[in-house]
Formats: structure tokens, sequence, C-alpha cells
């Protein structure tokens, strides 16, 4: 056993079978001697640009932190049986103690979830602002699932440049840009002006797409009116008060089919994806899309009846924000997280909406940078 005592700053580290226990004041953390290897910042480990100079073979299998110093802020840690020695900083080693999940910027943790559409307050960005200040908006996209510009130019096209402020376009079957109005031969019900449930797109895609944009050119015609549901919201309720439904609903891989002249597009997955730590990260939902499972007449009566009672919680008309789409008017949302929807629209008039798809690595990289400074 191996202690030092940082003066002044209330800071103590102790080796004890050759690991790290750091305190400082009130919080102590254990730190394993691989990991704390495997993250020196050193000039011998790190290149200039932070990637590492060293694969997990480099290193001795039996490392172990041999003593431990505190310097002011800073912690020095002697190695080994190979004595490599590192300077490390004691906030950040503290930091870096997040329990598994949390530190996922795309799980519900992360999220302000909204189970009724009364939680959530929109707002309309104004594209000027926007262009000058994007952060407020991509902040609400990330928190609350979705983001609303208005004052977008209604050039065709356009909707890729509201994309690459902060991204990049996803192309699809659809192609870059995919025109949402009223068809003679529609490929998808998108394309008429019939009513469109809650639902998430491209389901049967892996990846599937993480953001949808959908900027209106022209709306003179009645009804239309664009929904959104919050879909990790309704899962955590399902999880809350029927805990087998969400199990099996979180277990029950699922097929989810797209067939055109020239796309034949398929992936199998449960309708409620969640990450290694169990919380929910994903939602895939698209009656329009899913193949029925042919499972076992026990499983797939358990399957029914838990998809039944998630649809009810979803399909609920308090749960769905409801607004309207005018000229110059874009909604950018969390496909993974947000099912959308719009109400019924007569042909006459003309409603012509374009997309496109674009994923949440992106944005979040670009939030981070515009946060930072």
């Amino acid at each position: 056993m191996y202690s030092h005592v940082g003066e002044r700053l209330g800071i103590s580290a102790l080796v004890e079978d050759g690991d790290l226990y750091l305190k400082v004041g009130d919080t102590q953390v254990e730190i394993a001697a691989i990991w704390l290897r495997d993250s020196c910042p050193c000039p011998e480990s790190r290149a200039d640009n932070g990637q590492k100079l060293f694969n997990i073979v480099d290193l001795p299998a039996d490392t172990r932190v041999e003593r431990a110093r505190v310097v002011g802020r800073s912690l020095e840690v002697e190695f080994a049986p190979d004595g490599h020695r590192g300077v490390f900083d004691v906030e950040a080693l503290i930091t870096a103690d997040v329990p598994p999940g949390l530190a996922d910027a795309r799980n519900e943790e992360a999220k302000r979830l909204w189970r009724l559409a009364a939680e959530v307050s929109p707002v309309w960005n104004d594209w000027t602002d926007y262009l000058a200040d994007p952060a407020p908006a991509l902040r609400a996209l990330v928190d609350d699932g979705f983001a609303l510009v208005h004052g977008v130019p209604t050039d065709l096209g356009q909707v890729v440049a509201v994309a690459e402020t902060f991204g990049f376009v996803r192309e699809t079957n659809y192609g870059t840009i995919f025109d949402v109005r009223v068809e003679e031969n529609p490929v998808n019900l998108a394309f008429t002006g019939l009513a469109i449930s809650p639902h998430t797109d491209n389901p049967y895609r892996d990846p599937v797409p993480t953001l949808q944009l959908l900027h209106c050119i022209h709306n003179e015609t009645t009804g239309g009116e664009s929904g959104l549901v919050d879909g990790f919201a309704a899962a955590k309720m399902l999880r809350e008060n029927n805990p087998r439904a969400f199990d099996v609903l979180t277990r029950t891989p699922v097929t989810f089919r797209f067939d055109s002249t020239d796309a034949h597009l398929s992936a199998t997955m449960p309708m409620i994806g969640l990450d290694q730590s169990g919380r929910v990260r994903e939602i895939r939902f698209n009656n329009r899309a899913m193949v029925a499972p042919r499972l076992e007449s026990s499983l797939a009566g358990e399957f029914y009846s838990a998809y039944r009672t998630f649809a009810e919680l979803l399909y609920h008309p308090e749960a769905q924000l409801n607004f309207q789409l005018d000229a110059g008017d874009c909604l950018i949302f969390d496909n993974t997280r947000l099912l959308h929807a719009r109400t019924a629209f007569a042909a006459t008039g003309g409603r012509h909406l374009q997309g496109t798809y674009a994923d949440l690595d992106g944005l979040l990289s670009t939030l981070q940078a515009f946060e930072e400074n």
C-alpha cells in the first residue's frame, strides 16, 4: 500500500493492490491501473492531436500503479512493471468517473422528456438569428427532440443549406432531397393527402437516419397540420406501468421493409432499442413498414398485447404536439426519439414540403464546438 496527501488542497492518493484510490474533498473514486495507463496524456503516449501512439498489446498485461504523488492539482504516477511515468489532471480523473450510460448524449437520461404536448413549449427561431448563433436551437433539438426555424428562404433545395449549418446530408434511395406533396402514383403514403399516424422514418435501414428536416416551400391547402410525439417519454411510461410489456418490446426483433422498383430495404430490430446500461436509445415504430412477426402462439399474444399498449401511449391525443408549417418554416427533429405525424389535407390549393436526412453525430459535434467557444 502506498499513499500520498497533497498539501493544503485536501487531495489524497492511495495505491492498493496496484490500483489507485483518489480522493478530493468528499469525493473518492477508484481508478483501475490499466485504465489510467491507457489514458496517459504524456508525449510518449499521445500525439499532438491527442491520438494514441500505442496499442493495447504494447502495454504490460500486469500493469499496476507503483506509486502516486499529488503535486498541486496534478497527480504524478509511476507504473510497473515498465516504469512508465505520467502526469494527470486530478479534476479530469474525478469527472471521468461517470456512471455507465449517463455519458451517452443519445439515451433517455440526456433528454428532457415530455409525455404530454402541454409539457413542452415550441420556440420558433428566426432564420437570421439562427445563422448568427444556432446553438440555442441545436441545444433544444438535443434536449426536447426538435427545433423550429421560420423565415427560411423558400428556394428549392434550401433544406440542404439548413442541414449543412450543423452537419452533413444523409442521401437515401429518395435522393438528397425528397418532396412531400401529392403524387399520382406514390411509392409512400407520405406522398398523398392522407392522414399519417405517428411513426419514425426509415426503420427499414440500419443505421437509421437519426435526424430529419422538413422545409415548407408553400402551403395553401386546408389541413396538413404536423404533429410530434416523444417516443422516449412513452417508453419510459410503459416501463413504469407495464415492465413486462416494455421487456417484450425491447427483446423481440421486428422486421421493417420497404420495396419499390429500385429499392428493397429491410432491418430487423426491436421497437424499443436500449444501450448497454438498459436506457432507451432508439425507437423504431412504423405500422406501414412493419412485417407482422411470425411468433409462437403464446409469444404472439404477448407481443401484440405489448405492441397495442405502446401504440395507445403513442397515439394518445394529448401526447401529440401539433402545429402548422407555413412557407419558410423548417422543422428539424430526432428521428430516433420523436414520432412525427400529420393530419389529412385537401389536394386543392397545394402543399409542398422538401425534406432531407442528416445525423446526430454531426449536430452534437457542431453544438459542442459552439458551446465551448
